[in-house]
């Protein structure tokens, strides 16, 4: 298992949960806008610039973020 730091992972979370809740509640403005500002922070979180965005990671990283969210 990589080490990601808690803020990443955290948002991972924020992220899914996020989803969810526009999945269930479609054309909230509101999570709508929630979703693209936790989308900006995953995706150009500092972490990748040093360890580089592999496949691999993207999918043990959005694996954490489903657990933590209640969903795995």
């Amino acid at each position: 298992m990589r080490p990601f730091p808690d803020d990443l992972v955290q948002a991972q979370q924020e992220w899914s949960t996020t989803y969810r809740r526009l999945a269930e509640q479609p054309g909230r403005t509101e999570l709508r806008r929630r979703l693209y500002r936790l989308s900006t922070a995953v995706l150009f979180h500092p972490y990748w610039q040093e360890r580089g965005r592999t496949p691999a990671a993207w999918w043990e990283l959005r694996s954490l973020g489903r657990r933590g969210s209640g969903r795995g």
